[in-house]
């Protein structure tokens, strides 16, 4: 609960500073997340066997995340996952990732 309550104040953080584009790509890059929480855990903290995403550097996210989409990575879920992803949101989800604590 305390790490959603951070999360949601580095956000309400982020939405004062930034510009309105800037803010639709937060409000874009956590919508996109979102489907992550599932398996890696809410804001990327996983609970159980599948990895911790949070924290992790955002070339190394978006390195996994492009391998799984082009088949270079071997996995059961991720590549169906990553292969609905374009370049752009891939690095977005990367992005957001490597903020969260």
């Amino acid at each position: 609960m305390r790490r959603l309550l951070r999360a949601n104040l580095i956000l309400l953080a982020a939405f004062a500073f930034a510009s309105e584009v800037q803010a639709s790509e937060i409000t874009r890059a956590v919508m996109l997340s979102n489907s992550c929480a599932a398996c890696h855990g809410t804001d990327g903290n996983s609970p159980g066997a599948m990895p911790s995403i949070n924290g992790k550097s955002a070339q190394f996210i978006s390195r996994a995340l492009l391998e799984f989409r082009e088949g270079k990575r071997e996995a059961t879920v991720m590549g169906r996952h990553a292969s609905g992803y374009s370049d752009d949101e891939i690095q977005l989800i990367a992005d957001y990732f490597s903020t969260l604590p």
